[in-house]
């Protein structure tokens, strides 16, 4: 064998191994992501990511394992690194989305979530986060508009109601937040959070205890903390919890 044949050889040999070291590693990453396993997933994905730049499964993964740690800044650099190649890519600009409202930036998160309506109207995703960080932003009509759009498109999805209660709960339409955390409930049967907000209407703005100390009982067997609280404030024994 020729010592130029004996090279290219030994050449797609260590390509192959290489290759082959990086998708395990890819692997493994996005598995201690989704098993919650976030340090792992950082350590295995830092490196693959800075190999391959324009893996976007892999740069999300990097990027929410971090926020996990408490790294937000250093997540959304590595979003923003990516959407630098990728502008429109749209599981990029959701995430994106997300830090920048875990960051508290609301203004620019609807901004964000307006980059992929404008491509994608029926985006429900976009559509119901935008609705959520325009309410944290105190823009109640819009958020409406948006919550109310994302039920029509997802007349199944219990987080469009609980987030759309919340909206019209800080509008004072208690009645109609009442029907929104109901109907969010029996979509999911296990949401604590909508038999608080719904127990907090009960008991401080329509004057039907039983009702609000059944929410919290029921809250706090899921194992809310908050429910569980208000049963202690109004001096009952909180329900046993799984």
């Amino acid at each position: 064998m020729s010592r130029w044949l004996a090279l290219v050889l030994v050449t797609l040999m260590w390509s192959a191994t290489a290759l082959a070291a990086g998708e395990d590693a890819l692997t493994r990453g996005l598995e201690a992501h989704k098993t919650g396993k976030h340090q792992q997933a950082v350590e295995l994905l830092a490196g693959f990511v800075q190999e391959h730049p324009d893996s976007v499964p892999a740069r999300r993964a990097y990027a929410l394992s971090l926020a996990e740690l408490g790294k937000k800044p250093e997540a959304l650099a590595v979003v923003e690194a990516g959407l630098a190649q990728t502008p429109e890519d749209t599981s990029l600009l959701l995430t994106r989305g997300s830090l920048l409202a875990g960051l508290d930036r609301y203004a620019e998160a609807v901004q964000t979530y307006s980059r992929i309506i404008a491509r994608q109207p029926k985006n429900v995703e976009a559509i119901k986060e935008r609705g959520v960080n325009n309410a944290k932003e105190g823009n109640f009509a819009e958020a409406l508009k948006d919550l109310n759009q994302a039920a029509t498109l997802a007349p199944k999805d219990p987080w469009v109601f609980n987030h759309r209660g919340m909206v019209k709960f800080c509008q004072g339409r208690y009645q109609e937040a009442v029907k929104d955390f109901t109907a969010a409930i029996r979509l999911n049967p296990e949401l604590p959070l909508s038999y608080f907000f719904r127990g907090n209407l009960y008991l401080h703005h329509l004057n039907q205890r039983d009702k609000a100390i059944a929410d919290y009982q029921a809250g706090c067997k899921l194992g809310h903390p908050l429910c569980c609280g208000e049963l202690e404030k109004l001096g009952l024994k909180p329900a046993s919890q799984p």
